[in-house]
């Protein structure tokens, strides 16, 4: 229970439950909360944090931009009386009896639910300490602690974590398995990671005096010892830049030391008992790349060694495990028939209702299963669990009063705003051809160290677009795709940067 809130009996319950401490439960509860001023509504989460959107910005019609804060759950009481925050984890999910079990042996009943319980990471072993996985604030604070102490570490993985990772470390030999060709296949192709990868290289430069989000430990609360990193219990996901204002830095005096290694993954992980019993010889950190020479035999002990599915074998401090996430379904599985997608999220229709009455859910737990516009996917990032959050609220508002609801339109076009490798990076559309098959085309305008354009066309229409760097070409771009107006005669002049495409289309 969050601090300062009183304590609600076993068969208490509300019109409206919503379950998880992240952003999309948390904007959810706050946009029924603005609804039904006088309705109590409960937000039950296994966190004595939560995450609230802050400094919100719309960059335009599809883009936004917010810093996520951490807060104590008092603080949203306190913004919001009507809310009711419960701080305990989902035993289990009496969907016949319209009833959520918590942790705690209570029962809150309801009429509406909205699951918001968002993803675990996948970890490549389970139960190894020297393995990590970073997802929430308590696991951050633990990899801070192995970092400071660390000569040399392994990630694993080629999504946002592992890209933020390998940038923001210093003072410590970074070696990236990858198992793709190049970095950052979730987002980008070769083309860019050609484009990125010299800043890996590169002294960074000085970071900002001031974090811009303020942080709110666990280690501030009464509840440290139950809500630590050891635990076991899963905390709402990271926010965007959630690294600013952290020291990522190891034992040695050195800025970028990475080396990658592609196409491969983590075929064992030993420990040193068994690692020297298996005989087997480690390699030291490569003076290059892969095919520039190979390395020399490891003269130093570890606490823990890799092998990689390419046959090479290092040792390192920690590994860090950064290879996705799952859907966190499994409390509300047991005696419910919840629909799942292939990737084992809850799936839910146009109106973010699952496949069970009076069930919604949103955010990264959720797998949605309506046709989409020709210019969205699903990606479990922020922004899409904020405007899930927000339009599931507004569905189960509609449904309760009986009116109708049109689909949102931050599902018309996908559109992301982030920041790699210190780049501004926006990503529109089918920015990587994705479902377009073989007959479309790419134009690309790259600037060596400032700036990377590349758009998806098809049939003179453009689908999708990266732009890295401060290009200022979002909102002109956002708005040809939408449009769809056939661009066949404008050619290359699309990207001339003598051109003030913005002219072109006034």
């Amino acid at each position: 229970m969050a601090a300062g809130s009183p304590s609600l009996p076993a068969a208490s319950g509300s019109r409206f439950v919503v379950v998880g401490g992240g952003i999309a439960g948390v904007t959810c509860a706050e946009r029924l909360a603005t609804e039904f001023p006088s309705e109590d509504i409960l937000l039950i989460t296994a966190s004595p944090v939560i995450k609230k959107v802050v400094n919100f910005r719309q960059v335009s019609r599809a883009l936004e931009e917010f810093d996520v804060e951490e807060q104590a759950s008092s603080v949203l009481e306190r913004r919001y009386p009507n809310i009711k925050v419960i701080q305990s984890g989902v035993k289990r999910l009496k969907s016949d009896e319209r009833k959520v079990v918590t942790e705690d042996g209570k029962e809150y009943a309801y009429e509406k639910l909205c699951l918001c319980a968002g993803a675990k990471p996948k970890l490549i072993t389970e139960g190894n300490r020297f393995v990590l996985g970073i997802r929430d604030t308590d696991s951050v604070t633990e990899f801070q602690k192995h970092l400071a102490k660390a000569r040399r570490i392994i990630i694993v993985g080629n999504g946002g974590i592992a890209l933020e990772l390998v940038y923001e470390i210093e003072g410590c030999e970074v070696i990236w398995a990858i198992k793709d060709k190049a970095i950052g296949n979730t987002f980008f192709d070769a083309g860019v990671a050609e484009f990125l990868i010299p800043k890996l290289r590169a002294e960074k430069p000085e970071p900002p005096i001031a974090c811009k989000r303020t942080k709110y430990t666990t280690a501030e609360t009464e509840k440290e010892e139950e809500s630590g990193a050891g635990s076991g219990k899963m905390g709402s996901a990271l926010g965007p830049d959630w690294h600013e204002g952290l020291r990522l830095k190891g034992t040695k005096e050195l800025s970028h030391k990475v080396h990658i290694e592609s196409l491969c993954e983590i075929e064992k992980v030993y420990l040193p008992e068994e690692f020297q019993r298996s005989r087997k010889v480690p390699l030291a950190f490569p003076k290059a790349q892969p095919d520039e020479g190979d390395a020399e035999p490891d003269q130093e002990r570890w606490p823990v060694y890799a092998e990689l599915t390419n046959g090479k074998l290092f040792g390192c401090d920690f590994i860090i495990s950064a290879t996705g996430v799952v859907p966190n379904v499994q409390p509300f599985l047991e005696g419910n028939s919840f629909a799942l997608g292939q990737d084992g999220g809850l799936k839910v229709d146009k109106e973010m209702r699952t496949s069970l009455p009076d069930i919604y859910a949103a955010g990264d737990i959720c797998t949605t299963s309506w046709e989409p516009s020709p210019l969205w996917q699903q990606m479990r990032l922020w922004t899409q669990a904020r405007q899930m959050g927000w339009y599931a609220a507004k569905c189960m508002a509609a449904d309760a009063l009986g009116e109708p609801t049109e689909m949102d339109f931050s599902f018309e076009l996908f559109a992301h705003v982030t920041k790699f490798f210190n780049y501004k990076v926006v990503l529109l559309g089918k920015y990587n051809g994705q479902g377009l098959g073989l007959d479309h085309e790419l134009m690309l305008r790259c600037t060596k160290g400032l700036e990377y354009v590349k758009v998806v066309m098809q049939g003179g229409r453009m689908m999708g677009a990266v732009l890295i760097g401060e290009t200022d070409l979002e909102e002109t771009f956002e708005n040809l795709i939408l449009n769809q107006m056939d661009l066949s005669r404008y050619g290359e002049d699309l990207l001339d940067p003598n051109i003030d495409i913005e002219d072109y289309f006034d």
